[in-house]
């Protein structure tokens, strides 16, 4: 009798490559939306300027690497990459800040390692991280809510994340910093809020679909929420923000369904998963807190892409068929 050889993981209903990214692709816009319509149409312009150059830097690679172009651009894995760059910048960064980061993130972050599957670092999050460093003036100019720009709260177009704000708050309470500064909203900041509902309801879409396990989105969202708890103070000046703010602010369910969740750089086993998105929680609630970045999503992310092996290697689930691995008894060991 011949026996069907089938290689790992065995899925019942395998998902192709190109099928997963589209999948992600469509859960990000209701995230992208709600950036539209409380910051404007930067990150639209963002995407015109992203996708195109992405798929450009792609063609240019694949044909240096003498690749199949149609088959390998056909996975969109560039375009999600050029998404979620996209997404992670200011809206409407200038065009030579999104080119860099683009370049950086397919040629350096990707191809230099062999291209998908083999890049150990999320090429977005390794491109975000080198515009951030590089020009720090224009990766922190976010733009404002409309709904300020238009009832003349404020006078540029531009104002500092409430992230920002609350860490370089040392002199009021928290609820007089969300009473006087227009920047907040009633548990975060005025339209992140939505914006991280909106990724949250995109995530839960891709749940739905299976194209990843809860493991790591959950295991980040309760460590951050875990740590914002344990140091929340009630409010003070000195306040570190409650668990509701830091899940509702700056990039944080993004971060948690779209970046975290790659499965090229993140832990493999279930249980590595919950390991490796706990630590990004806990990265992320102390870069928050105690480091330079107010939203350090990044740093966080490619921290862990650096221990995902390590992680991988002591949370291996048993070999089916086997036993746990017992300590020697007194007989044995004499």
């Amino acid at each position: 009798m011949s026996l069907l050889n089938v290689s790992s993981p065995h899925a019942h209903r395998p998902l192709s490559t190109a099928t997963v990214m589209q999948l992600v692709l469509l859960a990000t816009l209701p995230g992208i939306a709600a950036l539209s319509l409380f910051f404007g149409w930067g990150t639209l312009l963002n995407l015109a300027i992203a996708i195109p150059l992405a798929l450009l830097f792609e063609a240019c690679v694949l044909k240096l690497r003498q690749r199949p172009l149609a088959f390998y651009l056909g996975d969109y894995s560039a375009v999600v990459t050029a998404v979620l760059l996209a997404i992670a910048l200011p809206p409407h960064s200038p065009i030579w800040l999104v080119a860099i980061g683009i370049g950086f993130a397919i040629i350096i972050a990707k191809h230099l390692y062999g291209g998908l599957g083999y890049n150990p670092f999320n090429p977005a999050m390794v491109a975000y991280v080198v515009l951030l460093i590089s020009f720090p003036v224009e990766m922190t100019q976010w733009a404002a809510p409309l709904s300020l720009i238009d009832s003349g709260a404020i006078d540029g177009h531009t104002m500092a994340t409430p992230l920002d704000v609350l860490k370089n708050n040392n002199s009021e309470l928290v609820a007089d910093l969300f009473a006087h500064n227009p920047g907040f909203g009633r548990w975060a900041g005025l339209g992140w809020e939505w914006v991280n509902l909106s990724f949250l309801a995109g995530g839960c879409f891709l749940l739905y679909k299976r194209v990843f396990t809860w493991h790591a989105p959950v295991a980040m969202l309760s460590s951050l929420a875990f740590c914002s708890l344990f140091f929340y103070d009630g409010g003070s000046s000195a306040s570190k923000g409650s668990p509701l703010f830091h899940l509702l602010s700056g990039a944080t369910m993004f971060g948690a369904f779209f970046i975290i969740t790659d499965p090229v750089t993140s832990a493999v086993s279930n249980r590595g998963r919950l390991v490796y998105g706990a630590l990004i929680g806990l990265l992320l609630f102390v870069i928050r807190a105690w480091g330079n970045y107010p939203d350090a999503l990044a740093f966080a992310v490619l921290l862990m892409n650096f221990a995902a092996p390590f992680i991988d290697y002591y949370t291996q689930p048993r070999t089916y068929g086997h036993k746990a691995k017992q300590p020697p008894s007194k007989e044995e060991s004499h």
